[in-house]
């Protein structure tokens, strides 16, 4: 698992960080989110319902997802690969994407 920036895994990787960040609801359900994303292979394994409920992003944000934290709040991140994994109809195999990318935690609606 890879961090948009070196400031964002610190703050990822420390509890106390997360709770300063985010507060200790959102630091708690941020640590669940990620021992989830850990520890599935592949990013189909994360599941599309509630509480993680991982989503395609669209618009402005195609290509990123999320997945829930205390609403409004998401985890937002990208797939990483050379290539990405895709399917024949331009979609991404989830069920070929290994890694990802953490952007940010947001509120982006």
């Amino acid at each position: 698992m890879l961090f948009r920036t070196k400031k964002l895994a610190r703050v990822f990787n420390s509890e106390k960080l997360l709770v300063q960040v985010y507060g200790p609801d959102n630091a708690r359900l941020i640590m669940r989110r990620m021992s989830v994303l850990n520890a599935v292979p592949t990013l189909a394994e994360v599941p599309n319902t509630p509480p993680e409920r991982r989503h395609e992003l669209k618009g402005d944000r195609a290509g990123q997802f999320a997945v829930d934290v205390k609403h409004p709040y998401r985890i937002v991140f990208v797939p990483v690969g050379d290539p990405v994994p895709k399917l024949a109809d331009g979609g991404y195999d989830l069920a070929r994407i290994t890694a990802i990318e953490i952007l940010e935690v947001e509120d982006y609606h």
